[in-house]
């Protein structure tokens, strides 16, 4: 184990200087096929996703919320008004070049699977059923002790986690060869798992691969997925909030193969709120009693969260964000004894329009209490679709300029972030996309933006 840690240690740089990353992080052309590889490919998100892409390869859709195809980056001083399209400043892998790969535990092509979804308008899958219906889900990797509440039988017979994982890659390989792909990325859009912690055969890969042979109860499916990538080169984002590719071993094995990891849980509806609410109560320091969160939605998601224990890992991904932008140990007055309450409802007839309440109790100026309501009737996949693009486009960048292991640039994305040893996790939204923003600014070779703004004032 130590041996390991060891080598894991002395494959980083001595040299930290930004000088000595600059010639670190050389960037190759995207060319040729990115390969999308999607565990839980028929589900509400990664339908909606699939079919938003296609849709826009028709020009009948448009890709709102990407950052990575609409969003613009200021370089330079405000004076100089430059502000060009992400896309434009730096070579990122196209739309089109996309193909899709995926597995699951219902059967139903995509075409069939946005329908069951119900996002989307019937009239615009059914404009998309060609392209869709050659999308078909590979049989999944399942444990039903992680997801309970999941019933499909499009499952693989095999029963060893180890045999299973090379199975994966297999197949990986194969498409990779037979579709001509040039990069692989795999972004896990299944359901959430059920919540357990850490435990020693995660420390090592040589521990992890052992226990993987027999079969060990600390090994779940999305980690098997996430070996399987990461041997194939792949890189790997965890859009839930599953003890994933977040272990010692597996983020040893990602410095190896120099493949990117990030995660963990989209940041979609409520807690995209808390994000943003939540840095502006803090930076005009007004102070915070209670914050009571409840959602209601009746997708797969909701379904899986019904179970008390895959509720378990979601609850610790939602608390979690406000103790860290808060900084209670810091700022006791203010925030030194709030409460926290989340409550998710699995209501059938809402579907993939969740509903989330937010009451928040606050207090100001010689203490006088005061409250904010939030009632946001969002639609969960509408706004994940685009995070799951922006990943993999990033994940891509990421991976094309030797950006191996944890990337924390790609916080903007989630609810809790992955962050290297020591580290604690950034929350604040626009704290995260300075961060994201300042990093394709130096991978394009543009100075950092701190927004200081005296020397438009002062010589």
């Amino acid at each position: 184990m130590e041996k390991e840690r060891l080598e894991e240690v002395s494959s980083f740089p001595k040299d930290r200087s930004l000088e000595n990353m600059k010639k670190k992080f050389k960037i190759s052309k995207p060319k040729g096929k990115l390969g999308v590889l999607i565990p839980g490919i028929g589900g509400a998100v990664s339908t909606t996703f699939i079919a938003g892409i296609e849709a826009y390869k028709k020009k009948s859709g448009k890709l709102f919320g990407s950052l990575s195809q609409m969003g613009t980056i200021r370089i330079g001083k405000r004076t100089e008004k430059k502000t060009p399209l992400i896309k434009d400043l730096i070579d990122l892998a196209k739309v089109e070049d996309l193909e899709f790969y995926g597995w699951d535990v219902y059967p139903e092509d995509c075409y069939n699977a946005t329908i069951k979804a119900g996002v989307l308008d019937k009239n615009l899958v059914d404009s998309l059923k060609d392209e869709l219906e050659q999308i078909k889900p590979n049989k999944a990797v399942f444990n039903k002790k992680f997801a309970d509440n999941l019933n499909g039988k499009n499952i693989k017979k095999e029963k060893n986690y180890y045999k299973l994982a090379q199975d994966l890659i297999k197949e990986i390989k194969a498409f990779k060869k037979n579709k001509n792909i040039d990069r692989l990325v795999m972004i896990w859009c299944g359901s959430t798992e059920i919540f357990f912690k850490k435990s020693k055969i995660h420390d090592t890969v040589t521990s992890f691969e052992n226990a993987m042979k027999k079969n060990h109860k600390d090994i779940s499916p999305s980690m098997i997925y996430a070996y399987a990538a990461i041997k194939c080169g792949a890189a790997y984002a965890n859009g839930a909030p599953n003890l994933s590719v977040d272990i010692p071993a597996l983020t040893t094995l990602s410095k190896k193969y120099k493949v990117p990891i990030a995660g963990k849980d989209f940041k979609t509806g409520q807690t995209l709120m808390k994000t943003i609410l939540a840095p502006g109560i803090k930076s005009r320091l007004l102070g915070l009693r209670g914050w009571f969160s409840t959602n209601i939605l009746g997708n797969r998601d909701g379904e899986v969260l019904d179970n008390p224990k895959n509720f378990k890992t979601k609850e610790e991904s939602k608390l979690s964000v406000l103790e860290h932008i808060f900084q209670p140990e810091i700022n006791k007055e203010l925030y030194g004894d709030f409460y926290h309450k989340v409550r998710i409802n699995y209501y059938p007839p809402r579907g993939d329009q969740k509903e989330a309440w937010d009451n928040i109790d606050i207090f100001g100026w010689l203490g006088y209490e005061m409250q904010i309501k939030v009632n946001f009737l969002c639609r969960d996949s509408i706004l994940a679709a685009p995070i799951v693009l922006d990943l993999i486009i990033f994940m891509d960048l990421a991976q094309r300029a030797g950006m191996l292991g944890i990337q924390e640039w790609m916080s903007f994305y989630f609810k809790s972030p992955m962050v290297g040893e020591n580290l604690y996790p950034e929350h604040d939204l626009f704290i995260q996309s300075m961060k994201l923003k300042n990093t394709l600014r130096y991978l394009a070779g543009e100075k950092n933006i701190d927004h200081l703004g005296l020397d438009y004032y002062y010589e």
